[in-house]
């Protein structure tokens, strides 16, 4: 058996957040997983549909990945990147800084794994990994999958050859901090201000301010969608609200990151882009709730309101970042 001493195993509400504070803990940076989720400009939103899809997707996070070269570049850290097609080539990209004594990150698809509650495909789960042996690897992930886990490698490494939406090629990474990093509070207002832009300005209308209107337009219209439209209103609202979102679409973590950021930061601006944010994510559990209900009741009047929510959080959230982006 090989395993990284001093890991703190500690699961969090989000999968790339959880092995980010792995990965950042063992290297001696301790930051909350909303100051993680922030400083890495992690929230977003996307509304994603398609032919080839049974039903749309709500997304609340920039794409896979993104948050972590996010926090390197924010923070000053050394990241290292593995991608490979060879499963022999991956296994030594993972096993190297295990057994030279550190943790290292992985990406993966969460179906494949033994103790994932839930079995779907989702090529975008992120892991940490800190020790294996004759069978099984042993891994951080969020707390609602129970922290520190085990998976066998069989499993893992099933897990890491999937190919699909959002997975990588046996995607592995490590951090390493400089001796001298950048302290976090110098870094926020410009990783807020990086979020604000993205929001405000949306290469495409699926996008930021733009897709929360796109959805607010198209959600009336979802229980006549083919195929199961009820079960695919109650699947979106797990999804909002358990699927490591930390609830309300990923708006928590990033209420929370305002309001640690306030304590750090004497700003009108961000004060302001905090009480709106608070307000945003109240209104998304409540857009959650409403799909949910529909959902299991099929009343089409409760999409009606869920939409008229959505046209309220395009605007407040908009009104949001743009006082964010005056810090």
């Amino acid at each position: 058996m090989v395993m990284v001493k001093g890991v703190d195993a500690r699961g969090m509400r989000h999968c790339e957040t959880t092995a980010l504070g792995v990965l950042l803990r063992h290297q001696g940076l301790d930051l909350s997983e909303p100051m993680l989720f922030g400083l890495g400009s992690g929230l977003s939103f996307v509304y994603w549909d398609s032919k080839a899809m049974d039903f749309p997707f709500l997304g609340g996070r920039v794409k896979p990945f993104e948050l972590t070269r996010n926090l390197a570049t924010a923070l000053g850290l050394d990241l290292t990147v593995e991608e490979t097609t060879s499963a022999r080539k991956a296994w030594r990209n993972v096993a190297a800084p295990i057994d030279a004594g550190r943790p290292v990150g992985l990406q993966l698809d969460s179906y494949h794994l033994d103790y994932f509650g839930t079995k779907a495909h989702f090529g975008g789960h992120v892991v940490a990994m800190y020790g294996y042996d004759d069978r099984n690897a042993y891994l951080v992930d969020t707390a609602p999958q129970g922290g520190a886990v085990t998976t066998s490698l069989a499993s893992l490494a099933d897990a890491r050859a999937a190919r699909g939406p959002m997975t990588a090629r046996h995607r592995s990474f490590t951090l390493t901090a400089p001796d001298d990093p950048p302290s976090p509070r110098d870094r926020i207002i410009p990783a807020i201000k990086t979020c604000a832009d993205a929001f405000l300005n949306p290469p495409i209308a699926n996008l930021g301010h733009r897709g929360i209107r796109k959805a607010a337009e198209r959600v009336p219209k979802w229980l006549r969608r083919d195929g199961d439209p009820r079960e695919g209103l109650c699947r979106t609202a797990v999804l909002m609200e358990q699927a490591g979102t930390g609830g309300a679409l990923f708006r928590n973590l990033y209420r929370d990151f305002l309001a640690e950021s306030t304590e750090l930061i004497n700003s009108p601006h961000l004060r302001t882009g905090h009480t709106l944010c608070t307000e945003a994510a109240a209104l998304w559990t409540q857009v959650a709730a409403l799909l949910a209900s529909a959902g299991e009741s099929g009343d089409a009047r409760l999409l009606t309101q869920a939409a008229s929510t959505l046209h309220d959080l395009a605007r407040i959230e908009h009104d949001a970042m743009r006082a964010l982006s005056r810090l």
